[in-house]
């Protein structure tokens, strides 16, 4: 059954893509931590941010657990194609595609403003607006890879560890470290325990999806070996200088790290070649996730 849930999960996303955020469970995941972020006491921020992370981790998987045995009562096959869209609320390759794809479009059209506008909407949390076209295709495909670690293969690696209640524990652990784990005056401490299970969780699935790319294109190894740890995140790294070498192409965000720096800038088509990296990179680690799983 978990093959079958595995691949039904993928099946669904790319088919239907994500539901709307009042149906989604990471969106609901994301409106408590905002709303726990905003009772955070003015002392023991350090401690209340590791409440909110572990003590909630462990609510969603002990709800997932009971939402599961709520779905063995129903009939087969719908009790486990339920289960599949519970898994495939975790994941998300269809919407990561649409997005980097939105933005390589401005980009083939000249319309930089546009171009960075998706950018910033879609992908990244920096400020976009004056990002040249060539940083604007950086950081799509920076994203790109980041995100198909964090967003799609991070999730299925725990699914294979726990089942679909460590996927969903996964992203809300995940959605705890993008939501606390700044560092500002407020969330400086009560980031500090989400951004480093953030970190912890996301050990293995960055390295993974760094040899999924390399393995399907050879020459990213010397780039993935020599740069990944350019990055102020032990993890962010491994997919994107692995993505960079695969490509032959500059990936820069100023100011913080130059990944592949003696490789020529990037372009829209480039972000292209990278959601196909992406797809490949994606079907890759499935057959080998549907190789080591066992159904019950």
């Amino acid at each position: 059954m978990r093959r079958r849930l595995l691949l039904a999960a993928l099946l669904l996303d790319l088919l239907v893509g994500d539901p709307p955020n009042r149906w989604h469970p990471v969106a609901w995941m994301g409106s408590a931590i905002d709303w726990l972020r905003k009772q955070a006491p003015e002392r023991g921020k350090f401690v209340y941010g590791g409440m909110v992370a572990w003590g909630g981790g462990l609510i969603v998987w002990g709800l997932a657990w009971f939402a599961l045995r709520l779905t063995d009562r129903v009939p087969t096959p719908l009790n486990w194609l339920m289960q599949a869209w519970l898994l495939k609320t975790t994941i998300s390759l269809r919407g990561l595609n649409n997005a980097a794809h939105e933005v390589e479009t401005a980009l083939w059209e000249d319309d930089l403003t546009e171009a960075r506008r998706l950018l910033s909407w879609h992908l990244v949390s920096r400020d976009t607006s004056q990002l040249d076209a060539s940083q604007v295709a950086a950081a799509a495909i920076e994203s790109a890879a980041e995100n198909t670690s964090d967003g799609i293969i991070a999730p299925l690696v725990w699914y294979g560890v726990g089942g679909v209640p460590a996927a969903l524990t996964y992203r809300y652990l995940q959605t705890c470290d993008s939501i606390l784990g700044y560092r500002d005056a407020e969330r400086e401490w009560l980031g500090k325990i989400p951004a480093r299970t953030d970190d912890l969780l996301n050990l293995i699935p960055a390295r993974v999806t760094a040899l999924c790319i390399v393995m399907l294109r050879p020459r990213g190894w010397r780039i993935w070996w020599r740069d990944a740890h350019l990055t102020a995140s032990p993890n962010a790294g491994h997919p994107m200088s692995a993505m960079g070498g695969a490509l032959g192409v500059a990936l820069e965000k100023v100011g913080h790290y130059h990944l592949n720096a003696e490789a020529r800038l990037p372009e829209a088509e480039d972000i292209r070649r990278a959601r196909r990296l992406m797809i490949g990179a994606v079907g890759l680690f499935t057959a080998g996730l549907w190789l080591i799983l066992r159904d019950r």
